[in-house]
């Protein structure tokens, strides 16, 4: 079977216990649901990263980067080929006004990591559930902050497999969108320049949007987080919930009562369930106000054969 063959490759670069075969993706996913990836990689280097993005280029194999599960929702079909998970790649290091974060590092520990170092600009980043390759990609903000606003470069592989090093200009940030998605690049590392600040206001400001984010956030059950970008002179929360839309949903999934713009697994949901919400979702704010709801979470993977 492919899968054998693939793991034994594998195996030639990358320590055995960073490599399993048929690994349940509900284990990794921010949501708890998705079926199961072929081969499930977590290197421990960047080489390693470059190794796994290298031999499924050569060889014809689909490659799924998973981030920290956080923006995605993975189909109980699970995926076919390679997932790769940069969850190892975690490394935080600070040099003056100067951030360098690894893509598997959580953006909310480096926003921690910085504000213990007395550096502010990345305050509005401590409450996105997201790693930083996951934030890049998607250009993250909350709060009136991007990572438009503080990013210097960052490091990615092609889907060849080569590096590469990119300016913020050839980032081309957008809302929710960047040259990372549009190539499908595989974010290694990102630097960030911030500036000094002062301590009890950093710690202030952290304070204040932490409490924003737990008092108004669905935080008790899983979910993808924020479902829908925000519609041009809307906000996707307030269509939903307009639309009477809250605490209902299908199976175990239902949009959340304390935030319209999230969908939670409340009981054991599946895929299936979770993205017959979205669509209802969709329809409905269609229905009810001619506004196209366009997707801010990523839908992958299989649907389970019948």
């Amino acid at each position: 079977m492919a899968k054998q063959q693939w793991y034994q490759d594998l195996r030639a670069r990358i320590d055995t216990k960073n490599i399993k075969i048929d690994e349940a993706l509900n284990l990794h996913t921010m949501t708890r649901m998705g079926g199961a990836a072929d081969i499930f990689v977590t290197p421990d280097t960047e080489d390693e990263a470059a190794f796994t993005v290298q031999y499924a280029y050569k060889n014809n194999i689909p490659l799924l980067l998973l981030g920290n599960g956080s923006n995605m929702v993975v189909r109980d079909g699970g995926v076919r080929g390679i997932v790769l998970r940069l969850e190892k790649l975690n490394k935080i290091t600070i040099n003056g006004n100067r951030v360098i974060a690894e893509s598997g590092a959580d953006i909310i520990d480096v926003s921690r990591a910085a504000a213990s170092e007395t550096l502010t600009g990345l305050e509005f980043a401590c409450g996105i559930p997201g790693s930083i390759g996951g934030a890049m990609a998607m250009n993250a903000g909350a709060y009136g902050g991007e990572i438009q606003d503080v990013i210097v470069q960052t490091t990615v592989l092609t889907p060849s497999g080569e590096k590469l090093v990119l300016s913020k200009e050839e980032l081309e940030l957008g809302y929710r969108k960047s040259i990372i998605t549009k190539k499908g690049y595989y974010v290694l590392s990102a630097e960030f320049e911030l500036a000094p600040g002062v301590q009890e206001e950093i710690d202030a400001k952290i304070a204040d949007l932490t409490f924003q984010r737990e008092s108004k956030q669905p935080l008790e059950y899983p979910s993808a987080g924020s479902v829908f970008k925000r519609p041009p002179g809307y906000f996707a929360g307030k269509l939903i919930q307009d639309s009477g839309l809250q605490g209902k949903g299908f199976g175990g999934a239902e949009v959340s009562t304390k935030h319209a713009g999230f969908i939670v697994n409340k009981n054991n949901a599946t895929a299936t369930d979770y993205i017959s919400t979205i669509e209802m979702v969709k329809s409905a704010v269609k229905k009810n106000f001619d506004v196209e709801l366009e997707l801010e979470v990523k839908i992958v993977g299989e649907n389970v054969d019948l």
